[in-house]
């Protein structure tokens, strides 16, 4: 474990360094989130049946998307792995002292924590001080939001563990577009990052069901919108622990299969 943690910390504070980058995607996600709000401001005032959310909670949503944005968001990638996979310079991994998967697994979690942590704070400072409709409105109780906490640090590994899936393709495929595109708009969807869940028709809701997305995004966020409670919750977090499970147990299982077929073709 040493050798992860350290490759974690390093990993980290490299990302500490883009703030230039970091003051960018502020501005870019606070203009989205305006804009995101706006337009369901104008639905909730010609709706004619109170949907399942009120438009608070779904403005606690939208701003909690653009504030965790680097911790959910399927697009975020790392270009070097790819690089070191379409390269052949897989090889030098391969050499390591260390299994390849908890490795990479350790930066991508590094990178997105050092994103966030950059952008986290300025934008919840903003949206907690700006005027209704478009403030963002905390839980009314401290239990809730340790539970927020709790779903959405499962929701960081299990989005982690979904995106090694990307990675590993590209053993096979060679080329990370269809991949990443893939993922990233299908498992947005299903997520709820487009069209809060709550908000979907009754049929597409079960869909989102059978995947893990929508315990990436939507089940935290409406945990800390006060949509998800007592016995609700506890269901909720073990299925986030049961995906998670699947999802690390299938991607070291395949990622096994891809080294072993590097060696073959290497030797």
């Amino acid at each position: 474990m040493r050798t992860y943690t350290s490759v974690w910390r390093i990993r980290f504070l490299n990302g500490l360094q883009y703030r230039t980058a970091a003051y960018a995607g502020i501005a870019t996600q606070l203009f989205f989130g305006f804009i995101f709000i706006m337009i369901y401001v104008a639905f909730y005032n010609q709706a004619t049946v109170e949907p399942d959310l009120s438009l608070q909670q779904v403005v606690a949503y939208i701003w909690l998307q653009q504030i965790c944005l680097s911790l959910v968001m399927l697009w975020v990638r790392d270009p070097e792995i790819f690089e070191l996979i379409t390269s052949g310079n897989i090889a030098y991994e391969l050499c390591r002292p260390s299994s390849i998967y908890p490795f990479w697994y350790s930066k991508l979690l590094a990178q997105r924590v050092a994103n966030m942590t950059l952008r986290c704070v300025p934008v919840t400072i903003i949206v907690l001080l700006i005027p209704e409709p478009y403030r963002l409105t905390l839980p009314s109780h401290w239990i809730t939001f340790l539970a927020f906490i709790v779903t959405l640090l499962l929701a960081l590994l299990l989005v982690v563990a979904i995106s090694m899936l990307i990675y590993i393709s590209v053993f096979w495929t060679m080329s990370p577009t269809g991949s990443v595109l893939l993922f990233a708009v299908l498992g947005e969807f299903l997520a709820g990052l487009v069209i809060p869940i709550p908000l979907m028709p009754q049929w597409m809701q079960f869909i989102t069901y059978a995947f893990p997305f929508r315990w990436t995004v939507d089940f935290p966020f409406r945990v800390f919108n006060e949509h998800v409670q007592g016995s609700e919750l506890i269901i909720g977090i073990c299925n986030q622990l049961g995906w998670l499970f699947v999802v690390l147990a299938v991607g070291y299982w395949i990622m096994n299969k891809a080294v072993r077929a590097v060696v073959i073709q290497g030797g």
